[in-house]
């Protein structure tokens, strides 16, 4: 049984190991965070007015660069720095950037992102280098005739 359960999580261990996981689902979970709070109930979203767009905007971008982190590792640096500069920018806009707790993941969220390397695939030992091969043997000097007569 503990067999066929290790079977059934490897291709997700392998798909979560090949891509900044944890930096991606920080950033959604900062996203979400920062995008609820101006929607949540309708008084508060009608007392805040214009205000609540840009904290929506700044979730949903974040959720974005989350995915995109996720989706595309290889924009993994873009993503992270973006979503810090935006969980930063989303503590003055944004309700305290969802009361420090947004603005926490997402910096954390993007620092994961950014630092995250592929792992490298372990190398094969190299094979021993063959021997140089021996140089081919140089034709002995040949003494050819002068035909002037200067050699005799």
């Amino acid at each position: 049984m503990f067999l066929s359960r290790r079977g059934r999580r490897s291709p997700w261990r392998r798909w979560r190991r090949a891509r900044p996981f944890w930096g991606g689902l920080f950033a959604v979970l900062a996203g979400a965070w920062i995008c609820v709070l101006p929607l949540a109930p309708l008084k508060i979203m009608l007392q805040q007015g214009v205000a609540g767009i840009p904290s929506v905007l700044m979730g949903v971008v974040m959720i974005v660069l989350g995915l995109t982190a996720w989706f595309s590792p290889a924009q993994r640096s873009l993503a992270g720095v973006l979503t810090t500069v935006i969980a930063t920018a989303a503590l003055v806009l944004s309700n305290l950037g969802g009361f420090l707790i947004g603005t926490l993941l997402g910096i954390l969220g993007g620092g994961l992102m950014f630092a995250w390397q592929p792992s490298r695939a372990p190398r094969a030992p190299a094979p021993a280098p063959a021997p140089a091969p021996a140089p081919p043997p140089q034709p002995s000097p040949t003494v050819h005739q002068d035909p002037q007569g200067a050699q005799s």
